[in-house]
């Protein structure tokens, strides 16, 4: 949706489509705002009943929150051409302490979540959500306080502790049955790095139109390990 021409964006749409898949996840930092204007695009045209989208913020540190929050959000529906999305995710980590990228747990409870739900009684989102990476504990933390509707949580056949132990000295961060802590708070779940960013895809190759390897979520420390412990 960043790098492939628009008739190849509008044929994998399509295809989704027809596929029976009615959620669709973007963000404004997927190609500055290029992925989300180009779903807009889409989606403008061919209003499929059905559907939900659902973006994301991610606040510069050092940022006001609410008013980057609320900012962002009206960027984004601007880009997708429509008045509201159905999902509003954090894209910061969330740790215990906060600092650099990340924001604190107490900042998402007392900043971030009440600016998400003035946007939300304004008719902006309809659900509220996060991005679970950061610290364990931390994602623990927000979750059990049942303030969110929705989570991103990473699983994979290379990291599945989100819902099972890790034996012992496992490469991979515990994501502690994270999905034991959803399930108890009613906060619907959204799999992310379910190839554990392309390691589980097949190939060591990536498509011209892919993204670079990223620093893993939920895998190896790197990409190259992921690789190493796919299982050929």
């Amino acid at each position: 949706m960043v790098r492939g021409s628009p008739a190849d964006q509008d044929r994998a749409i399509g295809l989704a489509l027809d596929a029976g898949i009615n959620y669709f996840d973007t963000a404004v930092q997927y190609g500055n705002g290029v992925s989300e204007t180009n779903l807009g695009r889409i989606m403008g045209a061919r209003k499929p009943a059905g559907v939900a989208v659902g973006t994301k913020v991610r606040v510069p540190p050092g940022s006001p929150i609410a008013r980057t929050v609320t900012e962002s959000l009206d960027g984004s529906l601007g880009r997708l051409k429509t008045d509201h999305v159905d999902i509003f995710h954090l894209h910061n980590p969330i740790t215990l302490d906060g600092g650099g990228e990340s924001l604190s747990v107490t900042q998402v409870k007392n900043e971030v979540v009440p600016a998400f739900e003035a946007l939300r009684k304004a008719g902006k989102t309809r659900l509220l959500g996060i991005t679970a990476v950061g610290d364990t504990e931390a994602l623990h933390q927000v979750i059990d306080a049942e303030l969110i509707d929705s989570a991103q949580v990473s699983y994979n056949m290379l990291n599945a502790s989100a819902a099972s132990a890790l034996p012992p000295h496992y490469p991979a961060q515990d994501y502690g049955r994270l999905f034991g802590h959803t399930q108890k708070a009613g906060v619907g779940v959204v799999g992310i790095r379910v190839l554990a960013a392309g390691a589980l895809s097949g190939t060591a190759e990536r498509h011209p139109t892919a993204s670079p390897p990223p620093a893993p979520i939920g895998s190896a420390h790197s990409y190259e390990m992921d690789l190493e412990r796919r299982g050929d």
